[in-house]
């Protein structure tokens, strides 16, 4: 078996970390006893381009125990779990291409990596294993029934090759399934980009201006977060229903010019490039901290602060960025996810759900993909549903049932005041 991690005698700690994550996935456990049994996938190859975390691995455990064929590399170069790789290797079998810190060359190759593996269902998060594959390996995409994509960013991608006529196969948008983007993107990314920007910096957050870029699902739960911690949060965005939106939760909302000038921590999370260039970083005062929740690490203009001011790294994912009059700005994470650069990404039990969406969708794809035309679908009604119902189930709580009489009434036009 082929793979490439940065040391397979990590394997013991990531075996450990993946069973924990397990504990905290009891939706994806049930689906994993099931597909145990029924083998719905059996025959199928899938590729995988995901962050490479204890989480992720549980949910390749479950596409290979239902008879997939996985390999799996890294959809960003700082969020693999070094230990979590060497595991899935060792313990379970899987082929994995992934080393945090890698450099784009070897970014690129992990995903050719993968791509060898003549996938039959790709399984995405930001696009870029569909980018390739629709690039430079044109000739393996007569083997592929359909993907699934995890995040804002890759759907953005996708949406856009369709309207271009370009996407050659049907792709999921899971990240648009209810039960992802309202509480992993919500609660998930909230939670746990708080937790990277503390890991990284060890700051108090009571009564900083703390500036969100974007106000989607991503950003309204990192505000939510940081307003629950003392800060003063300030929105900013493009969107005039998210903006007024963001006002009627109580949240200062400006523009990033006027931002720039009274921010003490900056957090970017609106999936576009330069939300911050260069004449947003003059106006900032010394001290200010940058950081982004994006998938890419475009929305912070980095070249425009290389260019600007002279960089040593202060502390593990801090890089400071001191200007000629002194003046100093700390970007986290190089830029990248900070939730996984600085932090562990998402809590297992929100991933539980998103990944339970994933590998329903995989099953779908198996029953459903050829009859899919070339373009982007939502998650099918059914498959939220359930995952919803499973993860009530396993949380022990139970919701009223409509009687026949509330259903005859909600489907007739008749029945008034």
């Amino acid at each position: 078996m082929e793979y490439d991690v940065k040391d397979i005698s990590l394997a013991k700690k990531g075996k450990l970390r993946i069973e924990w994550a397990e504990r905290l996935m009891p939706v994806l456990g049930l689906i994993r006893k099931r597909f145990q049994k029924e083998q719905p996938l059996k025959g199928l190859n899938i590729g995988a381009c995901l962050h490479v975390t204890s989480e992720t691995a549980n949910l390749m455990r479950t596409l290979k125990e239902g008879g997939a064929n996985v390999s799996l590399c890294a959809s960003n170069p700082l969020s693999t779990q070094d230990d979590v790789a060497a595991s899935l290797v060792k313990d379970y079998k899987i082929p994995v291409f992934a080393i945090k810190g890698e450099d784009n060359d070897t970014y690129y190759k992990h995903l050719n990596a993968v791509l060898d593996s003549k996938p039959n269902i790709t399984m995405d998060d930001g696009g870029d294993l569909v980018s390739v594959l629709h690039s430079k390996r044109t000739e393996l995409i007569k083997n592929v029934i359909a993907g699934t994509e995890e995040t804002t960013t890759g759907v953005i991608r996708f949406k856009s090759m369709e309207r271009e006529r370009v996407l050659r196969y049907p792709i999921i948008a899971v990240n648009d399934a209810n039960t992802k983007h309202m509480f992993d993107n919500r609660y998930g990314t909230g939670q746990s980009s708080i937790d990277g920007i503390l890991r990284a910096t060890n700051i108090l957050l009571a009564g900083k201006n703390f500036v969100v870029a974007g106000y989607g699902w991503c950003g309204k739960g990192v505000a939510m977060r940081a307003k629950g911690m003392g800060a003063n949060v300030i929105i900013t965005e493009i969107d005039p229903l998210k903006a007024l939106e963001a006002v009627m939760d109580g949240y200062r909302v400006m523009s990033m010019d006027e931002a720039a000038k009274i921010g003490d921590i900056f957090i970017t999370a609106t999936g576009d490039v330069d939300v911050i260039v260069d004449r947003h970083m003059r106006a900032m005062k010394d001290g200010a901290i940058l950081c982004n929740t994006g998938h890419f690490n475009v929305e912070i203009n980095i070249p425009h602060l290389e260019k600007m001011a002279k960089k040593r790294t202060i502390r593990d994912f801090v890089d400071e960025y001191t200007f000629k009059d002194g003046k100093r700005l700390y970007l986290l994470g190089e830029g990248r996810l900070i939730n996984l650069a600085a932090a562990e990404g998402h809590p297992a039990s929100v991933m539980d759900m998103s990944f339970a969406n994933q590998s329903l969708c995989v099953e779908y794809i198996k029953k459903e993909g050829k009859k899919l035309d070339n373009r982007v679908y939502s998650v099918p009604k059914h498959i939220d549903e359930e995952v919803a119902s499973l993860k009530l189930k396993s949380m022990g709580i139970k919701i009223d049932v409509l009687t026949s009489k509330q259903k005859k009434y909600l489907e007739s036009w008749t029945e008034g005041t």
